[in-house]
């Protein structure tokens, strides 16, 4: 399995000091999470001369970057033409970086809005913007979260997407915190379309209510192992359909990186070692 961690364990780094941090501890790659003006510096706006320096960069370290994280959320047909350029815009960010995944989110279904027409807008918007993904060699993942943490739903959208440029990112927590799914059932759900993977560790099913985030700590995360999110089994599920893409830390706002970053990674290790 190929290892990742987002930006929001080391907000304040420098896309070098971030790959330091990787290399120290044994990260194959790194998530930026854009649009929030995280000091990596890699943000829709970065010119081309930037882009290419940033390539050459990466190249030059050993370390891939996995995904570009956004703030894209696709169910609100009032931001329809904004999410489509934006969409746009970070597509070519990515391909020009050489990544191959931007996760997205469905976002929260306005008042009035019927989860079915949420579905069938997130599958219109998703659908305009695909072809250009799929030119690009950039995924667009959907994140189980927010309004669309229960797998069903996500899977809905992409049925009627249908394009392999339109994929899932399977967040493991929330659909068994907030909805009560087995590791499995989250994993039948979304299988044909899991591109890119959320880990952080929680307490169980039935527990959470979920905020959004810029809310505070949305997970009341724990150290994987310690809480109610089976990671031996998402890894042993993600072994079954021989998954090559990353496994990506999530700890928003939580302790200092040099604490969770080398634990995490050596947990997730083992569980992958016992497994082999």
């Amino acid at each position: 399995m190929k290892y990742a961690f987002m930006s929001f364990s080391t907000p304040d780094s420098t896309l070098g000091e971030m790959i330091d941090i990787a290399r120290r501890f044994g990260y194959d790659g790194l998530e930026p999470r854009i649009d929030l003006g995280h000091a990596h510096g890699i943000e829709a706006a970065c010119g081309a001369d930037a882009r290419r320096a940033i390539v050459d960069r990466m190249a030059a370290s050993g370390v891939e970057l996995c995904c570009l994280a956004t703030s894209l959320h696709y169910a609100d047909p009032a931001a329809a033409d904004q999410v489509v350029q934006e969409s746009h815009e970070r597509i070519d960010l990515a391909g020009d970086l050489r990544v191959p995944a931007l996760r997205v989110f469905g976002g929260k279904i306005p008042e009035g809005l019927s989860r079915e027409a949420a579905i069938d807008t997130m599958a219109r918007l998703l659908s305009s913007v695909a072809g250009h993904a799929g030119e690009r060699n950039v995924r667009l993942c959907i994140e189980t979260h927010d309004d669309w943490c229960d797998p069903r739903h996500v899977a809905a959208v992409l049925r009627r997407v249908d394009h392999p440029a339109v994929a899932a990112n399977w967040d493991i927590m929330h659909p068994v915190r907030v909805c009560n799914y087995t590791m499995d059932e989250a994993f039948e759900a979304l299988s044909p379309w899991i591109r890119h993977v959320h880990v952080h560790d929680g307490m169980g099913p039935g527990k959470a209510t979920f905020k959004a985030i810029g809310t505070g700590d949305i997970d009341q995360m724990m150290p994987i192992g310690t809480g109610g999110i089976d990671h031996r089994r998402a890894l042993q599920l993600l072994r079954s359909i021989d998954y090559a893409g990353s496994i990506s830390g999530e700890w928003i706002r939580w302790e200092p990186y040099d604490i969770h970053l080398p634990r995490e990674i050596a947990t997730l290790r083992k569980y992958e070692a016992e497994l082999s």
